[in-house]
């Protein structure tokens, strides 16, 4: 799996946001949530009683922690690289910040993801393919041509997204980091239904709450430009 080092896609200052579109306060408060949640799991296992011991033991590598966390990873790979993607194709500081908050959100559960593997000694990915660890499959959601995961945009949507500009683009990403949430939240809240160890399932929870807020404000986004999710 190809790494990608995240730097900051260049998002606008935060309060130069309200010459563009009203909103920018939602988007801020979703960027500190999500931010919060990312702290909050990096802190927890130092900090946790005798309850978390069971944390401690390995799961296999077929176990829904092992699955969640790579099939995860490359999921969330994906809502960083479209957030370079529309950072390049349009100059509206809104959904610009929107997509740097989602990147750095999920870049560093990405690196968490990755690091409990390395930490219980199992393969990044699974020889099994994708999905495989939730029960009841793909929860509903269809795979499209070409993609990897349920939520996830295929190569074709990609370039496409690639070359529009300004507010096209802008539709574009969001419709598609629409559905990619979509995936990601059945995904997570599979997780924490079926996962063992305490501090993934509180992972998994807290991509559940952050990317419903998230889809929300992707939602008044396109409503302000005359769309809406599909």
């Amino acid at each position: 799996m190809t790494e990608t080092t995240l730097t900051a896609p260049d998002a606008t200052d935060p309060g130069d946001a309200q010459n563009h579109r009203p909103g920018i306060g939602r988007r801020l408060t979703i960027g500190a949530a999500a931010l919060v949640t990312v702290v909050l799991a990096l802190t927890l296992p130092a900090v946790t009683s005798n309850d978390d011991k069971e944390s401690a033991t390995v799961p296999t590598a077929d176990s829904a922690d092992a699955g969640f966390a790579r099939d995860m990873a490359v999921h969330h790979q994906q809502a960083v690289e479209m957030a370079y993607l529309v950072r390049d194709r349009t100059t509206d500081a809104e959904v610009r910040g929107l997509a740097y908050d989602i990147a750095q959100t999920q870049a560093n559960q990405r690196g968490m993801l990755l690091g409990r593997l390395d930490l219980w000694n199992l393969p990044v990915t699974s020889p099994d393919g994708y999905m495989t660890w939730m029960q009841g499959g793909h929860m509903g959601h269809q795979i499209k041509d070409g993609s990897l995961m349920p939520g996830m945009a295929t190569d074709t949507e990609l370039g496409q997204l690639g070359k529009l500009d300004g507010e096209q683009a802008e539709i574009r990403y969001l419709q598609l980091m629409y559905t990619h949430h979509m995936g990601g939240i059945d995904m997570a809240r599979a997780c924490a239904q079926q996962c063992t160890v305490p501090q993934e399932k509180r992972l998994a929870q807290g991509m559940v709450d952050a990317q419903q807020s998230e889809m929300k404000v992707m939602t008044d986004l396109l409503k302000e430009r005359g769309s809406a999710p599909r």
